[in-house]
């Protein structure tokens, strides 16, 4: 636990075996139980060591375990004793942001004193009176991905604002901006620029087409890039125009790889003690994630095109007609197809030679189709349902969004979670999808309200004394 520490937090690998072979090993049994209890016992052992090069700190600011850390019962939380600096806005970057705050990051939201985050003003629906915008609530679009932050409002196109966004670089771990490449270098808050004031500091940039490239100056949207990169080509009807997919799964997409992305560049600190530059890009990570379509194109050189809810290489693999509905039915193998088969009363077609392997129904699609879609309209959705239940074989109801959030699993899985907002009172969010076995990432802090936290982080976190916050005030900082 004491190594996972010293990894998470970013200790270099300065430490040589005789340091961690303490001389009191009991103490350093007992010290290795907390986050900062390492820090201590490194630093114990550093004054003990003198003839070791002074390492960067553990982590680049003072922090003390939370008590919110285990609030659950667990352990520390994997990323607490880190903080990070978020300079993003709209989604590809607060849900990044958001998911390093689940697992007990501390992130500074930082925003435009002059209405925040644009998603803030997006809706409705907002919370409260959905006919008045004269009070209005909070925007759901802004609940969805900033949970776990505190928000800070500093303009950093005056110089007072700059200084405070350099104060606080010296004081992170992480900085994750989505900025057009080169806006924030015209303020002194480059990746070049902020290194020289903290050589650790991990600074993931998130953008429309990276940092290099004929394109690199162009903004990136979510909706362009699905366009651009080939997603809408494949999604749709056969026999319909390209569409979009229902959610903005370009920007979450990106948003995912840029954490993973920062998760492992705090292990590559763990060895050097060094900081990098993360360049990450909506156009290549939904490019990454055509996978198996994109590979095909790679190696036939044949243009894939829309199926709709179908398979372009496995039959039975879509969604059927019933009687009242719909449902979803996969036959991936030919043991699969077999059951299916059975249960639809079809029990000859798996000897047929036309449907003998999946290739063989790959190439009579629409005559296998044709046959299994008569089949189950001869009855309700609810009659499958019931006789495809732990029978072997794929398959699901395609539920609208009331089903989906009373579905028995989601309930049990506990991953609908209510918290308590300043403004709101008590709202509902999507909460963690993954569980761990020691640490319990949680809900700590409802999505906060812009500015809520600016007091606080230039006293607790900066040192600001009130003269100076007043001072910052009357400039339009913050």
């Amino acid at each position: 636990q004491g190594l996972t520490a010293f990894a998470r937090a970013g200790a270099s690998s300065f430490v040589s075996k005789s340091v961690l072979a303490a001389t009191r090993p009991q103490a350093a049994c007992r010290l290795l139980s907390t986050t900062s209890a390492v820090r201590q016992l490194l630093n114990d052992e550093l004054q003990t060591h003198s003839n070791h090069t002074s390492p960067p700190p553990l982590s680049s600011h003072e922090s003390n375990t939370p008590a919110s850390a285990f609030a659950n019962g667990g352990l520390a939380l994997p990323l607490d004793g880190l903080r990070i600096l978020d300079l993003t806005r709209v989604l590809a970057g607060p849900y990044c942001t958001q998911i390093l705050g689940d697992l007990g990051a501390e992130v500074i939201k930082v925003e435009n004193p002059n209405g925040g985050d644009d998603t803030r003003a997006w809706g409705p629906p907002f919370t409260g009176n959905q006919d008045t915008h004269i009070d209005r609530g909070e925007s759901a679009y802004f609940l969805s991905v900033n949970r776990n932050k505190k928000s800070i409002t500093v303009n950093f196109r005056t110089k007072e604002g700059q200084e405070i966004i350099h104060d606080l670089v010296k004081k992170s771990d992480i900085l994750v901006e989505n900025y057009v490449p080169g806006k924030l270098e015209k303020y002194g808050l480059g990746y070049e620029q902020v290194k020289k004031l903290n050589p650790k500091l991990i600074y993931a940039s998130i953008t429309g087409y990276g940092q290099t490239g004929p394109y690199a100056t162009r903004p990136g949207y979510d909706c362009i890039i699905e366009a651009e990169a080939g997603l809408m080509h494949i999604t749709g009807e056969s026999t319909g125009p390209p569409v979009i997919v229902g959610v903005a799964v370009t920007d979450l997409t990106t948003g995912l790889y840029a954490h993973g992305a920062i998760m492992a560049a705090l292990l590559a600190r763990a060895k050097t003690g060094r900081g990098q530059h993360i360049d990450c890009s909506l156009l290549e990570s939904q490019i990454a994630t055509l996978s198996d379509i994109g590979s095909s194109y790679l190696i036939s050189g044949q243009e894939p095109r829309r199926w709709g809810a179908s398979h372009p290489m496995i039959v039975p693999y879509q969604a059927f007609p019933t009687r009242d509905s719909r449902i979803m039915i996969s036959g991936g193998n030919d043991g699969q197809f077999k059951t299916l088969c059975r249960i639809l009363g079809l029990e000859h077609l798996p000897t047929d030679i036309r449907f003998r392997t999946n290739s063989d129904r790959v190439k009579h699609r629409d005559e296998l189709i044709k046959i299994m879609t008569e089949k189950l309209q001869e009855h309700d959705n609810q009659h499958w349902l019931k006789a495809l239940e732990g029978q072997g074989v794929p398959f699901a109801p395609i539920n609208d969004f009331a089903h989906t959030f009373a579905h028995p699993q989601v309930v049990a899985r506990k991953i609908i979670q209510e918290v308590e907002h300043p403004k709101a009172g008590k709202i509902k969010l999507i909460g963690i999808p993954v569980k761990y076995s020691e640490s319990k990432p949680s809900v700590r802090l409802p999505p906060p309200l812009l500015g809520q936290h600016t007091q606080e982080i230039l006293r607790d976190v900066l040192h600001y004394d009130a003269e100076k916050v007043d001072g910052l005030a009357t400039a339009g900082a913050i």
